[in-house]
């Protein structure tokens, strides 16, 4: 049965350094939570801690009413009911498809019928049925992977952990496999936190996302919010692709730092220094927003499909922007920003 996972003050510190910092973290039942970070923000140490493969300095883990971690009281990973995907799938070559799954039931003492049952369901619902006697070796990577998750299922875990599971395929096969991943851990109501280092992926897959920093956690929110509400500066910077420029706000006016442009018309109640989120979309010819209006030298140019990406150089900044037609690079562009979409940050200190 699933359950809520808290934690609760978390601290750890790997060779005398802070990589957890009094972090905490609530993921509801059935909720599929990412963490969302760089290198070396925290997210796989927090994993790691939860699953019960290193012990945090301090604070609390509970799993519905079991405390995983605390001071006074340690349940071994064994008897956490939680499932790991690990990003290198971690089968058993000299096992079948079936032979995996059935030794990840053995510790757990099941009736053969029972644990055929379990295992039944598992390759069912990850569409394996008709590769259970193969062995890892005569499978793709995709199929690799669903043996990895079918494995977790069978075991009947009440929380789901996934380290990076889609970094070793291929970018059109990646995107599939998130789509096909959820559908079987959503179909079972499994709470699942998800680490990945990849914006995109982090969108498209969770209800909610963890933005790391620093062993902290700097936002945590629906995709949708902190694509549309970044906390502060570094989210927005991290997060989507969003150009950023320093400025200052004075009576419904951004003027640029640094940069001869007339004042730009924006919606925003900040007064004061700040930094401009300009969103890659929302780009207009310059004529739509007259009054907020900006020049940039293109100096850089990808086709993306629907559109071309221009890399735009205004003043010491640069810029991103999605354009429906080329312009050739070293050519000056104007173009306008909707001032309802001109969301201002406080500057960083």
């Amino acid at each position: 049965m699933t359950a809520a996972l808290t934690c609760t003050n978390i601290s750890k510190a790997l060779d005398g350094k802070p990589v957890l910092k009094s972090l905490s973290l609530e993921v509801r039942p059935s909720e599929v939570v990412s963490l969302l970070g760089a290198s070396g923000s925290g997210k796989t140490t927090l994993l790691r801690t939860i699953a019960g493969l290193i012990s945090p300095d301090a604070g609390l883990i509970t799993l519905g009413e079991k405390v995983l971690w605390s001071t006074h009281a340690t349940t071994p990973p064994e008897r956490r009911r939680i499932g790991m995907v690990f990003q290198d799938y971690a089968l058993w070559p000299h096992m079948t498809v079936e032979g995996n799954l059935t030794f990840a039931l053995q510790s757990q003492r099941l009736t053969e019928n029972e644990a055929k049952r379990r295992i039944d369901h598992a390759l069912e619902v990850a569409r394996l049925d008709h590769l259970r006697n193969r062995y890892p070796a005569a499978l793709s990577g995709g199929q690799q992977q669903r043996v990895a998750i079918a494995r977790c299922l069978a075991s009947r875990p009440a929380l789901m952990l996934f380290d990076e599971p889609l970094s070793n395929l291929d970018a059109a096969l990646r995107e599939d496999m998130r789509v096909e991943m959820m559908e079987l851990v959503r179909s079972e109501g499994i709470t699942v936190v998800y680490v990945t280092h990849d914006q995109a992926e982090a969108m498209a897959v969770t209800d909610r996302i963890a933005v790391m920093r620093d062993g902290m956690i700097a936002q945590y929110d629906t995709p949708q919010r902190i694509y549309e509400a970044p906390a502060d500066a570094f989210v927005a910077g991290f997060i989507g692709g969003f150009s950023l420029l320093a400025g200052c706000v004075s009576d419904g006016h951004f003027k640029l730092e640094s940069i001869e442009t007339p004042p730009l018309r924006i919606c925003c109640p900040l007064q004061g220094n700040g930094m401009l989120v300009v969103r890659p979309e929302d780009g207009r010819p310059s004529e739509e927003h007259p009054d907020s209006r900006l020049r940039g030298r293109v100096r850089s140019l990808a086709y993306q499909g629907r559109c071309w990406r221009l890399g735009l150089e205004i003043g010491a900044a640069r810029v991103r922007l999605d354009w429906p037609v080329p312009v050739a690079v070293g050519s000056e562009l104007e173009f306008s920003l909707p001032p309802d979409r001109c969301l201002v940050l406080p500057a960083q200190p």
